[in-house]
Formats: C-alpha cells, sequence, structure tokens
C-alpha cells in the first residue's frame, strides 16, 4: 500500500495495529536515518560501534515547496519517533542528533543486574549525543531507547531502559 495522509486527526475505537516485516529495520552501519525510512519503526542496532544520526528537527508548518501544514509534502517532522533495541553489545554506539542545535531533553534510566540503577537527565544545554559502552553507560544486549522530536531543537529521550554493569555514568555528552 501507498503511504496515505491524513488531515486531521485519525480516530479508532478498537486501536491500531502494526505489523509486518517493514516494522522492523536492522542496522549493520553507521545511518544517517530519516522519517520516511525508519520513524516509528523498531530500529534493530547491530553494530556495537555505530554512529545513528537522528533527522534535523524541522517545525516549519509551511514551506515553499510544500504548501500549507496539510500538504503530504509537508517536511514538518514533530512527533516523529525512533525506537532503539539493541541487538548486539554496544563497544562505542553513538545515538546522535545532526549537531545543528538538536539537543536531548527527558531522561534515560540505567540498570545493572544487581539492582543498582541510575537516572540520567541531559543537562539541556549542550548533550547532542548518547554514547552507550555495553559496561559503564548501557547498552547491553536488549537495552532500549525511544527518542521523539518534540519541539524546535528538542528531542524527548523516553520509554528506555539501558542495561550495563559496574559503576553507571552518563550516556549523554556533547559531540
Amino acid at each position: 500500500m501507498a503511504n496515505t495522509t491524513f488531515d486531521g486527526p485519525v480516530r479508532s475505537k478498537n486501536g491500531f495495529i502494526n505489523i509486518g516485516p517493514g516494522m522492523t529495520k536492522s542496522l549493520t552501519a553507521d545511518t544517517n536515518l530519516t522519517v520516511q525510512e525508519h520513524a516509528g519503526r523498531i530500529l534493530l542496532l547491530n553494530d556495537a560501534d555505530g554512529k545513528f544520526t537522528l533527522p534535523a528537527i524541522n517545525t516549519t508548518a509551511d514551506s515553499a515547496v510544500a504548501g500549507p501544514g496539510s500538504d503530504p509534502n509537508n517536511k514538518n517532522n514533530i512527533g516523529a519517533s525512533f525506537y532503539f533495541f539493541l541487538e548486539t553489545a554496544a563497544t562505542d554506539l553513538d545515538i546522535k542528533t545532526t549537531g545543528a542545535g538538536d539537543l536531548f531533553t527527558g531522561a534515560i534510566l540505567i540498570g545493572v543486574n544487581d539492582g543498582a540503577k541510575k537516572a540520567f537527565v541531559p543537562n539541556g544545554s549542550s548533550n547532542d549525543v548518547m554514547t552507550f559502552n555495553g559496561t559503564t553507560k548501557g547498552g547491553a544486549v536488549g537495552s532500549v531507547v525511544k527518542v521523539t522530536a518534540i519541539d524546535t531543537n528538542s528531542y524527548l529521550v523516553h520509554d528506555s531502559l539501558m542495561i550495563g554493569s559496574s559503576t553507571i555514568e552518563t550516556p549523554f555528552a556533547d559531540a
């Protein structure tokens, strides 16, 4: 089925079921993510030291090439979510913004199998990369994190549980 664009809210009284082979994408090398190919899907990370770059946040409602906000060619990507699942343990894996002023907000929880856990919050003024190493910064197999474009220059980090070991520390940094 081709892409379908709706203008206005879509309602379902019984939910939506997202199924099929297109709902997951295995990423095995450095990837510049796009809304068209990666948003709304479960991204299976299979590159221990991969660099996965989120698209620049675009809040423009009307552009010279797209027309009004209801135009399906409009590039506004507020609400686009990217859900990451680590199938391969990280060694130096980055999830980062384009570095064009887009920063992380929200929080990430890292836990270890001895019951220790700690939540980390980006500093809000400069953190544009999350680096996972499989131990102190999380990123063991089974770790998950979701990021959503929520506002001009803001990616919300949420629905996360990174699995680590040893003394845990923040994965947030500046590129």
